[in-house]
């Protein structure tokens, strides 16, 4: 198996329309004190193990992408949010030529990158909400242990569906339909949307 080095190598040397440009952004980045890594099939810079940016090659354009970039300033409003990403704090800085890699400017958002990551600036996941019950499920639990049992062997997301489609009905009666709708589902360990979609 080649090492990192030989695979980073082969990736920098690899012909293609932005083969120039992303020699250009290695250089820049390797006169920082990041180090240099492979990750998911590219180069990513990283300080104490921790990743701060990447360099990317595409059909349309090539350019930088700094894992918690959402912390940037971003004076120059070059950062694009990565959407596609499973992340929110990834954003994008995209160049389409040479000419248009400002070596000053991008080095200025790394030193920035790489403070933040000193200081901790990194994007965590929200906690996944608390399930509160709503009091007409509450109740019957109290009378159906079965019932309350079979709803504490849910993964807690099917829990919180469960709970926020009865407390999202305005009006008591709703309420009181929708529970009995949905006490046969839990009772089989059935997901709100095994078999019962919203209208």
């Amino acid at each position: 198996m080649p090492d990192i080095g030989v695979k980073l190598e082969a990736f920098y040397a690899k012909d293609g329309p932005y083969k120039e440009g992303i020699g250009i952004l290695r250089k820049l980045a390797l006169q920082t004190e990041l180090k240099e890594t492979l990750k998911w099939g590219a180069p990513v810079y990283t300080i104490n193990n921790k990743n701060v940016l990447g360099i990317m090659a595409f059909r349309s354009h090539f350019g930088l992408w700094f894992f918690n970039g959402c912390y940037l300033k971003d004076p120059d409003k070059v950062l694009e949010n990565a959407q596609q990403g499973k992340t929110k704090a990834m954003r994008h800085w995209k160049f389409y030529s040479v000419e248009e890699i400002p070596a000053k400017k991008v080095l200025m958002y790394v030193a920035e990158a790489i403070e933040n990551q000193k200081k901790g600036l990194v994007w965590m996941p929200e906690k996944s909400k608390k399930t509160i019950i709503p009091p007409q499920l509450k109740e019957i639990f109290h009378k159906n242990a079965s019932l309350l049992a079979s709803f504490k062997t849910l993964a807690p997301h099917k829990q919180r569906e469960y709970c926020e489609y009865l407390e999202s009905a305005k009006q008591e009666k709703t309420k009181q339909n929708r529970l009995q709708k949905i006490i046969p589902m839990i009772l089989k360990g059935h997901s709100l949307h095994d078999k019962y979609h919203k209208s």
